[in-house]
């Protein structure tokens, strides 16, 4: 669906520039020269390729094809409004503002055509393929597989809701997934095993996940939340108190149903776009700044201790995927040779350069290629092992939302504070992250890295 928007906003921009370009002879009253060779000249000819491409990443940064199929027409209609609206001032900013007229009034002629040919063209594009994706949903030609976590009362009416709208918003019940411990009731849908629900979902054969549970608990959904976030569907319950869950609901369509999607961030996605160009220019200029930095740390680290420079451990990120995070090395090699440990401000197994960079926070430099990986962000949850997330969850079961988003380098609770040396304490730390989850913006992010490198520069990492 979405390589469709983009297809269809690249022949509408092309056509959109290429109408004015023709409007724009006119309004300049270019008379050494007809339409045809004034379209043909080289200068118009590369406009006609680069300037639509150029225009598809400021789509692409406004979060429009992020989800392009689900939003209402009004906030579609708004998109395009103000994308069109960035387009012109650019284009004009960089084309336009040059050229020779017979009067100031002519350039607010040719901006208002530019604006219309933009805005026109792209939203006639979008809103057609909108209609028929909406009509190929109320005709049932298209449809979301939908599994239903529960096979309760409760959970029965869910499906019963999602059938009776489903000729308008394209529900299809695969089945259901039965909640040990909650009291079945019999319904017209296939029964699943677990091994059954995660096969179809690993084959791409389901759309998304809607949990309906019995008493709708908020620990038993975390349970269940924590289960399936790694099979990287889009998990939804249906608001039912005011919670960690559903302190932050968005609507879109007011006649859709009124379900919040677990496995989204509360950032918009114009936001998250930005957020992910931000962390890759800031990452790599980093890298490049720091370069002698780094290779001093690292000789730093040989020289001082037994072991290699970078030290890897496995980590759990976005929707509990595991990477490695890399970091130098501040502990001597066996530090865990008796299991998983945290470490404290007079931890022995601390190396002597460890403890410095410890303090300064530069043995996290090398997360900067994590970061241009796509593995973490430069802000967000800090990322913990397994074993640790394990405790964690235990003891405060809504920890399993911090999986939303990347883990970033930096956090809140590394900013307000710091490392934790026990699980109470990493329990604690976590309660920043879940406020920060609900409280995301670049806005947040700037005074997070603010903090963090007033934290880096007087020593305050341990």
């Amino acid at each position: 669906m979405r390589a469709r928007y983009v297809i269809i906003d690249l022949i509408t921009s092309m056509l959109a520039f290429f109408v004015f370009d023709a409007g724009r002879y006119h309004l300049m009253r270019i008379a050494n020269m007809s339409l045809t060779e004034y379209l043909r000249t080289p200068k118009m000819l590369v406009e006609q390729f680069t300037i639509p491409v150029v225009m598809l990443a400021i789509y692409w940064l406004s979060g429009y094809y992020n989800r392009p199929f689900g939003k209402s027409r009004l906030i579609e209609l708004s998109q395009t409004f103000c994308c069109a609206l960035i387009n012109s001032i650019w284009i004009y900013l960089a084309l336009l503002i040059n050229d020779q007229v017979s009067s100031r009034y002519v350039n607010y002629e040719i901006m208002a055509f530019l604006f219309g040919s933009l805005f026109i063209f792209t939203y006639s594009g979008r809103l057609w393929l909108t209609q028929t994706s909406i009509s190929n949903l109320r005709e049932r030609r298209w449809s979301f597989n939908t599994v239903i976590i529960g096979d309760s009362n409760n959970a029965i009416a869910t499906a019963m809701r999602l059938n009776r709208s489903q000729t308008k918003l394209g529900y299809h019940i695969v089945g259901h997934v039965a909640i040990p411990g909650e009291e079945s009731s019999s319904h017209p849908h296939a029964t699943l095993t677990d091994n059954q629900f995660r096969s179809l979902c690993n084959s791409g054969k389901i759309d998304q996940i809607i949990i309906s549970t019995s008493d709708q608990e908020e620990n038993k959904i975390m349970d269940l939340l924590y289960e399936y976030f790694p099979l990287g569907i889009p998990i939804k319950i249906r608001p039912s108190a005011m919670s960690f869950l559903t302190s932050h609901i968005h609507i879109g369509d007011i006649y859709a149903e009124p379900f919040i999607d677990l496995t989204s961030p509360t950032m918009s996605d114009a936001q998250i776009n930005m957020k992910r160009v931000f962390d890759i220019v800031f990452s790599s200029l980093a890298l490049i700044i720091t370069s002698p930095l780094l290779a001093a740390i690292a000789i730093a680290v040989k020289t001082t201790s037994k072991g290699p420079v970078i030290y890897t451990q496995e980590r759990i990120g976005y929707r509990q995927r595991p990477f490695n995070i890399l970091k130098f090395r501040t502990m001597r090699v066996d530090a865990e040779a008796n299991g998983p440990q945290l470490s404290n401000d007079d931890d022995p197994r601390i190396t002597k350069a460890g403890r410095i960079l410890r303090k300064y926070r530069l043995d996290e430099l090398p997360q900067f290629w994590n970061v241009i990986r796509g593995e973490m962000s430069l802000v967000g949850p800090r990322p913990e092992r397994a074993y640790f997330i394990e405790k964690i969850v235990k003891k405060a079961p809504h920890y399993t939302l911090v999986h939303q988003v990347k883990p970033g380098i930096t956090s809140w609770g590394m900013v307000k504070f710091g490392y934790a040396s026990e699980v109470d304490e990493m329990v604690e730390r976590s309660n920043y992250d879940l406020i920060y989850l609900a409280n995301m913006s670049v806005a947040v992010d700037f005074k997070i890295l603010l903090h963090t490198i007033s934290t880096v520069v007087l020593g305050k990492g341990v």
